[in-house]
């Protein structure tokens, strides 16, 4: 079909057929013919996968995408949707290498490392981990920096700035706690806060404060290219997702905006895969919600009948 109408003009679609050894009527038939179900299923579908593709920063590939349209309620097979996607010249995103912004501190006094590269946590704010990183503006270099939840990899607090002072993690901190206490948390006693050496990290104003909210301060080692590496995998993920997709950008406000916009996002649309692809506002959820089946199944528990007791008794 292709090859006939890009040289009929030229030779005639008979004389094209009889080189072919194809009948001209079937080459008229297939012109006429209207577009088969799966045609027309295929062009819905590849609308669909546009649009999501497009309303989560572009940076699904299609296992993500087609885990994406589950959750809508569209079970397809993954198969089709990398054939629609391909079609479609649709592709997820591929991280660079990142760039180290913070300097190591050089007076040797600092707090040890309490996680030793083991990032896991069996609820939230048990762990937290900080770091921050650049962006080029056309007014001049902008920081944006982070807390995360270990546990669930929700971003808890973020700031962008024009500097990197110690007040540029300070604040994120203060964010991260005030948004913990807006949930109905305002105990983070014992909660270990992780970072690499950096001397945003190791000054005295960080380190009170920490101490103030009756929290843990962590530094990873010098020269380990992994004493933070979740941290550092989410500000990949911020730079390769966002900063590089939507800029060049302007000014320090136009960081921001975006940055509250992504973070919006990543907290409770976009699917993690560590997660279970689901979003780290929905893993925290499911967390919260198991607890309280837990409690609500205890007390229901008949009175003076032992824990193990009443399993037996239930499983007969």
């Amino acid at each position: 079909m292709e090859y006939i109408d890009e040289h009929k003009a030229r030779f005639g679609v008979e004389p094209i057929c009889r080189e072919l050894q194809v009948a001209p009527s079937t080459y008229y038939a297939a012109r006429s013919r209207p577009p088969s179900a799966r045609e027309v299923a295929d062009a819905e579908l590849t609308q669909v996968i546009a649009a999501e593709h497009a309303a989560n920063y572009g940076v699904y590939g299609a296992r993500k995408m087609w885990k994406h349209l589950h959750r809508l309620g569209r079970p397809v097979g993954r198969c089709r949707v990398e054939r629609l996607m391909r079609a479609a010249d649709l592709h997820g995103v591929v991280r660079g290498r990142a760039k180290r912004t913070t300097i190591p501190g050089k007076d040797g006094c600092r707090a040890g490392d309490l996680v030793n590269r083991a990032f896991t946590a069996t609820a939230p704010n048990q762990l937290w981990v900080a770091d921050f990183t650049y962006v080029r503006t056309w007014a001049g270099f902008t920081y944006v920096a982070f807390v995360i939840d270990v546990f669930s990899r929700m971003i808890v607090g973020w700031k962008a700035d024009t500097n990197m002072r110690a007040a540029l993690v300070t604040d994120t901190l203060e964010m991260a706690a005030w948004t913990r206490g807006r949930a109905g948390v305002s105990d983070l006693t014992g909660l270990i806060h992780h970072s690499d050496a950096g001397a945003q990290y190791v000054s005295l104003a960080l380190t009170e404060r920490l101490a103030a909210l009756g929290m843990r301060a962590s530094i990873g080692t010098v020269a380990d290219a992994y004493d933070n590496a979740l941290a550092e995998s989410t500000i990949g993920l911020f730079k390769t997702e966002l900063i590089r997709r939507k800029g060049p950008w302007r000014t320090l406000d136009d960081v921001e905006i975006a940055t509250l916009e992504w973070v919006d996002w990543f907290n409770n649309r976009r699917l993690h895969t560590e997660l279970g692809d689901i979003p780290p506002a929905e893993h925290e959820a499911n967390h919260y919600r198991q607890i309280t089946a837990s409690t609500t199944l205890e007390t229901k528990e008949p009175s003076g009948v032992s824990q193990v007791s009443w399993s037996w008794v239930a499983g007969i």
